[in-house]
């Protein structure tokens, strides 16, 4: 099964400094919702880990990055990642390209394209709910960015603003051990929105 998205997220910071950003692959890693780099091979590849929580059960998918490509003048990245899970029983991929293009100085959208790929039970179990999920997880994936950035463009101010931009980047910055990424949360999110918008269309 595969899905493929393209979204466009406004970032409190200079494109400079969301691609700064953009280009640490472990610190991407830690916006991701229940995502983990363990290790560094060298500059372009790493290995890593998902952790996905759904209901009682607990999944750990165990996979490799690969960073295909770094375009500096266009601000953009090329990342292949895949996994399975620990039982063999559900794999996924995703080919992602992402970019910071400026808005003005102190801001500018983190664009990104991408297609995901699952097999296995994972898959089965996801269904037609694969796209809205991936939609909410892309979300939250984009919040935790945001607050980096901004930490990051508060750290960069002058001198006489630093002891609260410190403060803002360590109020701002995931935690370092991360939370597993609760599917059935982020079904009902989807599910809530969609009842929403029902409700909106009829009204109107």
């Amino acid at each position: 099964m595969k899905v493929q998205l393209e979204k466009s997220y406004p970032m409190p910071a200079s494109a400079d400094t969301a691609w700064a950003l953009l280009q640490d692959v472990e610190g991407v890693a830690s916006c991701m919702p229940g995502a983990k780099i363990t290790e560094k091979i060298d500059a372009q590849h790493y290995k890593g880990t998902v952790a996905v929580k759904l209901g009682p059960a607990n999944l750990s998918f165990r996979g490799e990055i690969e960073v295909k490509g770094i375009d500096l003048a266009a601000r953009s990245l090329h990342l292949f990642a895949k996994g399975t899970d620990s039982t063999g029983g559900s794999a996924a991929s995703m080919d992602l390209s992402a970019r910071a293009e400026a808005v003005d100085a102190a801001s500018s959208n983190l664009v990104g394209t991408s297609e995901v790929t699952m097999s296995g039970k994972i898959a089965t179990f996801g269904g037609r709910m694969m796209g809205p999920v991936s939609d909410q997880i892309l979300g939250q994936f984009a919040a935790n960015f945001a607050a980096k950035v901004q930490a990051m463009q508060a750290a960069a101010a002058p001198a006489a603003t630093t002891t609260s931009a410190t403060a803002s980047a360590q109020a701002a910055t995931p935690a370092d051990e991360p939370k597993p990424l609760n599917g059935l949360a982020l079904m009902w999110a989807v599910i809530k929105g969609w009842f929403s918008s029902l409700f909106a269309a009829k009204k109107s």
